[in-house]
């Protein structure tokens, strides 16, 4: 993929994520958002991650959550800084076991 067609694909999964922003932001709405703006079927977009179509789905609908190092290796798989994708899965799993805290991520 060309680097401005990347760009402009991501450009799409920004303005598709900022449409849903009245959501809480988690994994689940972000790989919808990236799968969205890169026009692909649940059927590509779980091959691509190396997941079932069902376990895509489940996770777009928060019936499922993933594990910081399978959040990390999405990531990897996107071509995306893991940082967010890690964020997003602990802030869930915090949020989930009723704690209102706030999480943030940085490289060591």
């Amino acid at each position: 993929m060309s680097t401005k067609k990347h760009r402009n694909m991501s450009e799409k999964s920004l303005a598709i994520l900022e449409g849903i922003s009245e959501k809480k932001l988690t994994v689940g709405n972000l790989l919808w958002a990236i799968r969205e703006g890169e026009e692909l079927s649940l059927a590509a977009f779980s091959k691509k991650l190396g997941i079932s179509r069902q376990y895509l789905c489940d996770l777009e609908h928060g019936r499922r959550m993933v594990s910081v190092k399978m959040a990390a290796e999405f990531a990897r798989k996107l071509e995306r800084s893991p940082i967010q994708f890690v964020r997003l899965t602990l802030q869930e799993e915090v949020g989930r076991s009723g704690l209102d805290f706030e999480v943030q991520v940085k490289a060591a």
